[in-house]
């Protein structure tokens, strides 16, 4: 799974966004795998993920957590996204312990997935890195704008789209919660983060972070 991997930013503003995955493998045992993947996205609500979705549905903030769960099916890639180290590895240690048989990926910055597997006492399967973005990059979005973008892996996000609302936002016509929740809804998968979103689009309009 690499449309999780490629999200812009500094380490400031990525140690707080996680990114988990879980998926049957094909073939293998992916007959009956609904049910456990459910069990996957309510023990996510549980430690208090801050999206959670999937391609087939939609995410929390478009249809609502009760039925993204309500519609996973056998062969979904279900999503949730953490804000918070230690959520993260309780969560990932609940999954082991509960033992769920899926494969799980999660998607961060790299000594903080290294951190949480460590902690959780959990080798990694695999590792993949992002090499950055190659080709003609004139043609990209100002990285501000990519910081936004990329937390929507399949580019359902439009740069365009996050400089209205950041004008929006310095005329005092939305709030950056709101906002953020804007750029969230279009991210069928559910891997926005929107409280990273929201204090990106604050950086962005010249408003205080929670950090400043």
């Amino acid at each position: 799974m690499t449309h999780t991997l490629h999200r812009q930013g500094n380490e400031q503003n990525l140690k707080h966004d996680y990114v988990l995955l879980a998926k049957a493998a094909n073939g293998i045992n992916e007959v009956g795998a609904a049910d456990k993947l459910r069990q996957f996205l309510q023990m996510a609500l549980r430690h208090k993920a801050v999206n959670m979705g999937h391609s087939r549905v939609g995410n929390m903030y478009t249809v609502g957590a009760e039925e993204v769960i309500a519609k996973v099916t056998d062969n979904c890639t279900v999503t949730v996204v953490f804000d918070d180290l230690d959520r993260v590895v309780r969560f990932v240690q609940e999954v082991k312990d509960v033992d769920l048989g899926m494969s799980v990926v999660i998607s961060s910055l790299f000594y903080s997935s290294m951190e949480c597997c460590t902690k959780a006492r959990l080798t990694p399967h695999s590792i993949e890195h992002s090499l950055g973005i190659w080709g003609k990059k004139k043609k990209l979005a100002p990285q501000k704008e990519l910081e936004l973008t990329t937390m929507c892996g399949h580019g359902l996000i439009s740069a365009n789209l996050v400089d209205s609302l950041v004008q929006d936002l310095k005329s005092g016509r939305t709030t950056a919660d709101a906002a953020s929740l804007e750029l969230a809804k279009r991210c069928e998968c559910g891997i926005f983060n929107p409280m990273r979103g929201t204090e990106l689009l604050k950086a962005m309009a010249n408003l205080p972070g929670k950090d400043s």
